[in-house]
């Protein structure tokens, strides 16, 4: 990575400490602005800023675990709950979570920037806790959609601050790949909920074990949170420079927390205190990148994909396949997509990323359009059938899932950053709501031939949408893209 070059002593001011602390003075710190200028800078090792991302991405796991949990135990929670056949109360069981989601990240960005993103993933983990726990002890269908809508508020608050704080502490050199574990630790979740899910059929009960199983992670995310450092980036905001430097030093090593405390004050702009109002994000300067973020999020849920993890033991069985078998390639090839994604994020970029997947989802769409239109009980349909979809999911998981929550991160200003990521993610959920609520319905009214043929245009969509709108955050500090973006006031 070229050398990134020096700022002019006449770029930084003294910043006054809203908390009593010893701000960073770099006006009068000869020595700092002698070293800064003779010293070039590298990358810092990835290893000081990696176990914190790992923590972090444990939101995305049971985001991922909590999205499949009910996938092959569905039929069997119908049965003991007394909705059997019932395919609205189905997806209601999907449906209510999003719909919890939608409500918590509402909320996400301003529980980020009012207690910081470590006491975040604590609170997060509290309704996931409560919300699992009220799950796995109901016998009614009312007492498992009100566990199902507490889990959904901690899922709503986890993911966008995820996301962002990755960003925030992660060197730009690594940041792509960084970003990919969000996207590992969804598919680790979801592979995993499908293969504790196998046991349900077998064992009467287990799908109250599979949600008491979901305590743990979250358990463990809130315990571990304590020895995570805090985000460089909202300490900054909050005016507590001294301590930004402390964690700049935990994130990055000694030689070059200098450096990173110089670029967050050659982009402050003078405005982190004032209050970001939701007007801000829907016009005005920060329209454009609220939109492409909004849309990406939009798209990637109307490509269908969340269909796939909710309803797949359902589309499977109809068309004569073993669901466990089914399921249990859908997750391997989702994690096997993303370790791919992981490996190229930060050599191809995220926007080519973005556009083959785009594109290889609608090309796979074209196969499960074949496939229902040929007799079912033909090999030919199976095989159509079961690799399209699997195609769908692998292209799905090198660009269209890991690649938005990332973009968005490195797109929005950090002024804005918490409540934009918390303002797309609700877009997010809104449309991963109705998926979940339709697909059913919209499966049995239209049939599969016409669903998947409008799913692939929503892909081809997404194709024209990323090359005229996205553009390549690969290998570039959040100030520059900031600068690239922003219209200049």
């Amino acid at each position: 990575m070229p050398a990134r070059p020096h700022v002019s002593a006449s770029m930084y001011k003294r910043m006054s400490s809203r908390d009593g602390t010893n701000s960073v003075d770099l006006e009068d710190d000869s020595e700092f602005l002698q070293d800064d200028m003779v010293q070039e800078y590298s990358d810092p090792p990835s290893r000081h800023s990696l176990p914190h991302v790992l923590v972090a991405s444990i939101v995305s796991f049971l985001f991922g675990y909590h999205l499949g949990v009910v996938n092959e135990p569905l039929e069997s929670i119908s049965h003991d709950l007394g909705f059997n056949g019932n395919s609205l109360a189905e997806g209601l069981i999907v449906s209510t979570c999003l719909g919890g989601a939608f409500i918590g990240s509402l909320f996400s960005g301003w529980i980020a920037d009012e207690f910081g993103r470590r006491r975040t993933f604590q609170l997060c983990a509290l309704p996931m806790v409560i919300g699992a726990a009220c799950s796995a002890t109901t016998n009614n269908l009312a007492g498992m959609l009100v566990g199902r809508f507490i889990v959904g508020i901690g899922l709503g608050i986890g993911p966008p601050v995820a996301s962002l704080y990755i960003t925030e502490v992660s060197p730009p050199s690594v940041r792509g790949t960084y970003g990919s574990f969000i996207q590992i630790s969804t598919c680790l979740g979801l592979l995993g909920a499908l293969l504790i899910g196998i046991l349900v059929k077998s064992v009467s009960g287990w799908w109250r074990i599979c949600f008491w199983l979901s305590t743990i992670p979250a358990t463990v995310l809130a315990l571990a949170m304590i020895f995570c450092v805090e985000s460089p980036h909202w300490l900054y905001k909050r005016g507590r420079n001294a301590e930004a430097e402390v964690e700049f030093q935990k994130l990055l090593g000694p030689a070059n927390v200098r450096s990173a405390m110089a670029e967050l004050l050659n982009s402050d702009r003078g405005d982190e205190n004032d209050t970001v109002k939701i007007s801000e994000l829907i016009y005005g300067r920060h329209f454009r990148v609220v939109f492409i973020g909004s849309t990406l999020f939009a798209l990637q849920q109307l490509s269908g994909i969340n269909a796939i993890f909710y309803f797949s033991s359902s589309v499977f069985r109809s068309a004569g396949i073993s669901s466990n078998l089914a399921n249990t390639f859908v997750g391997i090839v989702n994690l096997f997509g993303s370790f791919v994604a992981l490996l190229l994020m930060d050599i191809l970029g995220r926007k080519v990323l973005l556009l083959w997947s785009f594109f290889g989802m609608a090309v796979s769409t074209v196969f499960q359009v074949i496939a229902a239109g040929l007799f079912s009980s033909t090999s030919g349909a199976l095989y159509l059938s079961v690799g399209g979809m699997l195609m769908f999911v692998f292209s799905f998981a090198i660009g269209a899932g890991p690649v938005p929550g990332l973009l968005l991160s490195e797109i929005f200003p950090s002024r804005i950053r918490a409540k934009a990521m918390a303002f797309c993610m609700s877009v997010h959920w809104v449309f991963n709501f109705m998926v979940g609520l339709l697909f059913l319905r919209l499966l049995e009214l239209m049939g599969p031939q016409l669903l998947y043929a409008m799913l692939g245009m929503f892909c081809l969509v997404g194709v024209a949408f990323v090359k005229r709108n996205v553009m390549e955050t690969k290998g570039k500090t959040l100030q520059e893209i900031e600068i690239a973006l922003l219209p200049q006031e």
